[in-house]
């Protein structure tokens, strides 16, 4: 008969879950996407034209005559009311795989000019620029909405996955510490956890924001959100830890670690921490899409990452005014990413915990 270990177990039920495979082949698609943003965006951050703002979306076409295209966009003003507004000129702009493009450096090493898709002939003017195209339309400023929110997924996507580990490894050591020593200890960083979670999260991480100087580099933006993020999103991961370690800490095997010598750190990190590492990676998997909403939150109201850094919350700060929402509404795709993601984390979370266990019967 056939024995699987407890990892496979928990792939194997994980397998069963229709949605939560999806969701996860499609946070790698993701993922995927952020790492080689730069090969994949047509254009970088910066690049915009002043005489195409508010371009409406240029899908791909195809036709078996003129293979994968688009069509040119001409910019008009209404004589009376001031209104632009784009018309189609009916030329078609013929588009190609790994085409030559804006210059770049490849996760800032490699000096690249192609790009997954792009016009077959990249005629450049003087100050550099190609033929202007906006495959999800553009922003006040001519930039292309699909460029940037290729790019603005690498601080969304990663932000949430530093300021987990930040919160692992601040949960897991001062959880872990609390349920295995006991005592006034416990009762000590127990009652601060709730203290910590008697403070609304919202207005306290836009407190800590708005102390953020704003002379600071990006980077140091970047870092100074991801721990402030982090500082009240360990207690949960914390509560979980010390509830486990108080059920195992009495265990024949933790006991025998300890008579045969083993340091308190060492039975605490080697012997019981990974006997649930199922139920942790549950927890963060879970706590990853509250992160990414916070940066998007702190962000949106211009107290987190700021221009020109793009992220998604940066992109939505657009989107504060109505009229501009009502009368170009492709500014709100970055919210269509933003729940799809949220959505493809919670329906993992969901499938893992319910893999966690996989002795349990349904």
């Amino acid at each position: 008969m056939a024995t699987y270990s407890q990892w496979q177990l928990i792939r194997k039920r994980f397998s069963r879950h229709f949605l939560a495979v999806i969701s996860l082949f499609i946070l790698a698609v993701l993922y995927l996407t952020a790492i080689f943003a730069d090969f994949i965006a047509p254009h970088s951050t910066g690049w915009g034209d002043v005489e195409n703002i508010y371009a409406p979306p240029q899908p791909p076409r195809f036709s078996w005559e003129d293979g994968l295209y688009i069509e040119k966009l001409q910019r008009h003003r209404d004589p009376v009311s001031f209104k632009q507004y784009y018309t189609r000129t009916g030329e078609k702009v013929p588009l190609g795989f790994f085409a030559k493009g804006e210059p770049y450096k490849l996760w800032g090493l490699i000096p690249m000019e192609r790009h997954l898709l792009g016009p077959k002939e990249y005629n450049a003017d003087e100050d550099g620029k190609g033929t202007s195209f906006y495959f999800l339309g553009a922003d006040q400023y001519g930039r292309d909405i699909f460029s940037r929110l290729i790019l603005g997924s690498r601080i969304s996507l990663s932000i949430g996955l530093v300021s987990i580990f930040v919160s692992f490894i601040l949960g897991a050591s001062i959880g872990g510490f609390s349920g295995y020593v006991g005592g006034r200890t416990d009762n000590f960083i127990q009652r601060l956890i709730e203290v910590i979670n008697s403070f609304p999260h919202l207005p306290l991480w836009l407190a800590l924001a708005a102390v953020v100087p704003g002379e600071w580099s990006p980077l140091r933006v970047y870092f100074a959100i991801t721990v402030l993020m982090s500082i009240l999103a360990w207690t949960g991961l914390a509560r979980v830890v010390r509830g486990k370690i108080l059920s195992l800490r009495e265990e024949d095997y933790a006991v025998a670690a300890r008579l045969l010598g083993a340091s308190h750190p060492r039975v605490l990190f080697r012997h019981l921490l990974p006997g649930f590492t199922s139920h942790i990676i549950v927890t963060l998997s879970l706590g990853v899409p509250g992160m990414i909403l916070a940066e998007t939150t702190l962000s949106f109201l211009g107290l987190g990452l700021r221009p020109p850094v793009v992220s998604w919350g940066v992109m939505l700060q657009e989107t504060m005014n109505m009229d501009v929402v009502a009368n170009y509404p492709w500014l709100l795709l970055p919210v269509i990413v933003l729940i799809m993601t949220v959505m493809c984390f919670n329906f993992v979370g969901d499938g893992m915990r319910d893999a966690a266990d996989p002795y349990s019967g349904r």
